[in-house]
């Protein structure tokens, strides 16, 4: 099941994650960094891919429908490690 949260919160999400995380995420889930990138709201189609996230204009610049959390998941544990 999907989850649906705004862009600052996503944004918020990656700014929390200790040094490092996006790059372990990558590798534990084994796909390119800039795949990661792309999932918390980066650009990088060259060489990441989508990540099943669509956005929506609204406040907090727009909603995200998150079709699959694993990635989030992933990052909200690494957080929750260094608190």
């Amino acid at each position: 099941m999907g989850k649906v949260i705004t862009f600052a919160e996503l944004r918020k999400i990656k700014d929390c994650l200790p040094d490092g995380s996006i790059q372990r995420i990558a590798n534990e889930l084994r796909v390119p960094v800039e795949t990661i990138w792309n999932y918390f709201g980066g650009h990088s189609y060259q060489q990441g891919q989508s990540c099943g996230i669509h956005i929506e204009h609204g406040p907090d610049r727009g909603y995200i429908l998150i079709e699959d959390t694993t990635i989030l998941n992933m990052a909200l544990s690494l957080i929750e490690e260094t608190a």
